[in-house]
């Protein structure tokens, strides 16, 4: 397998000059072997890179630009792919290749090798361990007679919080406004009784005074009386 690279050995642009001699120069820092296709000098190397690039990858011209990346026939990517593959250390990943013992790449996939079967031995490991561990709860086990205990405490519970709301009912109050009503209904009786008196005595006053001058008038009378025989 052959990483084959299409660059523009003769480009004017400084870009591309720049992401070209990053792809060569990361190649050769992983010592990967390949291939450079200049397209500037070779027509046969731009036609085959141009008709090879999917179409989903061209630009919007429908020209691709350099530098291009294929493993024998098949496409890899442009600079822009390459770039994220080198960020996400799987640039052997990007260009098919097996990544060689002891890299960043090979020690990043055994360890995601290594959680895969740890997360299934895990789940394994769990479940089984879960299933063990099922115990069958009190209730279950006791049945009505762990149920009467608990409302028998319950009820224990609910008799002395009965008794403090009596008890506090009791003493709180609610018997001193029945005394309230009753201090309030012997003072308006009271209140009545001397009223009464009051008028009573009113009218025994106005009752010896008309019998007075009742009195008073007889005596006239009798006088006028005498007075007239003699």
């Amino acid at each position: 397998m052959v990483i084959k690279v299409f660059l523009a050995t003769s480009s004017g642009s400084t870009a591309i000059k720049k992401k070209q001699q990053d792809v060569v120069g990361f190649l050769e820092a992983l010592k990967v072997d390949y291939t450079q296709l200049d397209i500037a000098c070779n027509e046969e190397n731009r036609m085959w890179m141009r008709q090879n690039v999917p179409e989903e990858k061209k630009p919007s011209n429908g020209i691709p630009l350099p530098p291009q990346i294929f493993n024998e026939e098949s496409y890899c990517g442009d600079y822009e792919t390459f770039f994220d593959a080198k960020e996400e250390n799987s640039v052997f990943a990007f260009l098919g290749l097996a990544p060689p013992p002891g890299s960043k790449e090979a020690l990043k996939d055994n360890e995601e090798e290594h959680i895969m079967e740890n997360g299934t031995h895990a789940e394994e490991t769990n479940e089984e361990e879960t299933e063990d561990s099922i115990e069958v709860p009190e209730v279950e086990c006791n049945g009505d007679a762990y149920r009467d205990e608990a409302e028998e405490s319950k009820d224990d519970q609910e008799e002395p919080i009965a008794e403090i709301e009596e008890n506090e009912d009791t003493e709180g109050g609610k018997d001193q406004p029945e005394e309230d009503t009753e201090h309030e209904e012997e003072g308006e009786d009271q209140e009545e009784d001397e009223l009464q008196s009051e008028d009573d005595e009113e009218l025994r006053t106005l009752e010896e005074e008309e019998e007075a001058d009742v009195e008073e008038g007889e005596d006239f009378l009798e006088e006028s009386q005498e007075d007239e025989s003699e």
